[in-house]
């Protein structure tokens, strides 16, 4: 069963970086769109920022020019790179498979666990 890891979260102050890691098990990790969401006490889950599998981005206004995704498809891995963190920021943020078809075959979407990001005043 294919799981979604995610790492790097933790405790910054405002103006700091972060690295959020999600690694992927299973070998079929290229041809899928990954996503990045987050969710704040009292507040929807938001997308965050998403890369295709050609490595096409988009992001969410509040953090354009300041997160970064980026994939490894070697290590079956997606990041984002979090620069500039406002208190704003702070959210559990959760890696997300998008559902794909290929051919007859629906893959489905999959959620990682969380990591909590805390941006400090």
């Amino acid at each position: 069963q294919v799981q979604l890891v995610e790492s790097g979260g933790g405790l910054v102050q405002s103006g700091g970086s972060l690295r959020l890691s999600c690694a992927a098990s299973g070998s079929i990790f290229s041809i899928f769109v990954m996503e990045w969401y987050r969710q704040s006490p009292g507040k929807d889950r938001e997308l965050v920022a998403m890369i295709t599998n050609d490595r096409s981005t988009d992001y969410a206004d509040p953090v354009k020019g300041r997160f970064t995704i980026s994939r490894d498809n070697a290590k079956n891995t997606v990041y984002l790179q979090m620069n500039s963190l406002k208190p704003e920021d702070t959210a559990v943020y959760y890696c997300h498979r998008a559902s794909q078809k290929m051919g007859t075959v629906r893959y489905p979407e999959i959620w990682g666990q969380g990591t909590l990001v805390t941006v400090s005043s």
